[in-house]
């Protein structure tokens, strides 16, 4: 983990975002599977180093990215680990990962035991010894799905090069190891035009967002969710505070607490528990959730959350494999794949508030809209996109700076 701000800077020669996950201290444990989603997915890969920089020269095994296309693996001989930092108790990244693995299952017709799952795996040499331990019990499919388990998920698929790999947020690839992610930041800046159109509502114009790490991902989607706010209420501004980990529901609650107290009426999260939304509804205040539909959480606070369906990636590259079709790939999927989404909004949200969502939807489904689309200042007053440019893949995935309706400052590694 602490190399992730200048390892991301790198990986954007390469391509999928950087990790959203939690690492909380408990040893790893196996669980086992259940059931059930599908469609077709597509990549997009950048070419270019960001900055100027040179791109790093890949190895032979980096090299063969997708160039072998593997034998196909029969249904009843399909065996599958997933690899989990967390549990899949948090409602939140972990479980939106496992509800993915069951709507594989379900799709494809796999029994149970063809499925295996490790709990609570730390980003540390300890995946490395679980994915052994799933090779040893014969999984010929591996998904890993925190951002610090790419190092060790590379070590492993080299040396076992006929077992196929995808790793999660991160971007090393190699002849038998894809990366996957999701274009996230469409979800979350239409949950930012449901945000500022409750703001709006409840004439507060200042908002909050409780953030994780300090790293491109989490500046993606503030900033984007800071966009969507503002299309639905110029006037309004996003305070985003860091919380330093991935999952730590009391400092999560904590920092969302400091912005409630500071006067924010809406808040918006890049963390995995619903202690934000929590404490939004002690406060009398609002809350946009995130990996999960969590209402229930917070019956009077909650507005609506971006979701994933990672079964979408998952049913394709099992199928894939079932085909003989697999060829490891960098995948950064749309929300027209299905693998983001928003959930339904909440009675708390505004009239009005589904057509803005649908309106805006549409016009990223056709490409009219860019939520990177110029012109974009930071919050220093500093020109970073111009009219009529659109940021790149590869410098949104080395996104280092808030645009001009946030409050607060990126740490510079």
């Amino acid at each position: 983990m602490k190399n992730k701000v200048i390892a991301l800077l790198m990986a954007a020669a390469m391509l999928v975002a950087t990790g959203c996950s939690a690492t909380p201290d408990t040893p790893a444990s196996s669980a086992a599977p259940a059931p059930a989603a599908s469609s077709e997915a597509s990549s997009e890969t950048p070419s270019e180093a960001p900055d100027g920089q040179a791109e790093e020269p890949l190895d032979d095994w980096s090299a063969k990215t997708g160039a072998t296309t593997f034998p196909a693996i029969a249904k009843e001989d399909i065996k599958a680990g997933f690899v989990y930092v967390g549990d899949v108790g948090d409602m939140g990244y972990s479980y939106a990962h496992d509800q993915g693995r069951q709507s594989m299952i379900a799709n494809l017709g796999l029994d149970e035991s063809q499925v295996l799952v490790v709990t609570n795996v730390p980003e540390d040499s300890t995946c490395e010894d679980q994915l052994r331990n799933l090779i040893d019990q014969g999984c010929n499919i591996i998904f890993t799905t925190s951002f610090g388990h790419m190092e060790w998920t590379a070590n492993v698929a080299q040396e076992f090069p006929d077992v196929h790999f995808m790793h999660c947020s991160g971007y090393t690839t190699g002849e038998n190891m894809s990366a996957y992610f999701g274009r996230m930041y469409e979800a979350r800046y239409l949950s930012g035009i449901v945000a500022g159109m409750k703001a709006k509502e409840i004439g507060n114009p200042k908002l909050g967002y409780v953030a994780a790490m300090p790293i491109p991902e989490v500046v993606r989607g503030a900033n984007a969710f800071a966009l969507g706010v503002k299309a639905a209420y110029p006037e309004a501004t996003v305070e985003v505070k860091f919380t330093n980990t991935w999952y730590d529901p009391a400092v999560e609650k904590q920092v969302a607490m400091e912005l409630l107290n500071s006067g924010c009426g809406v808040l918006g999260q890049h963390c995995d528990t619903t202690a934000p939304q929590v404490a939004a509804q002690e406060k009398g205040g609002f809350a946009v959730g995130y990996n999960a539909a969590t209402y229930d959480a917070a019956p009077q606070a909650y507005l609506t959350s971006p979701l994933w369906d990672w079964g979408v990636y998952y049913t394709k590259q099992v199928q894939d494999a079932i085909d003989g079709k697999w060829a490891s790939s960098n995948y950064w999927g749309e929300m027209k794949d299905g693998i983001v989404s928003l959930d339904a909004l909440s009675p708390n949200c505004p009239e009005g508030s589904q057509a803005a969502v649908d309106e805006a939807k549409a016009k990223l489904d056709d490409g009219s809209l860019q939520v990177f689309g110029g012109p974009l200042k930071d919050n220093q007053g500093n020109e970073k996109v111009a009219q009529g440019v659109v940021m790149t893949d590869v410098e949104m995935l080395a996104f280092d700076w808030f645009v001009d309706n946030v409050i607060g400052s990126v740490p510079q590694a």
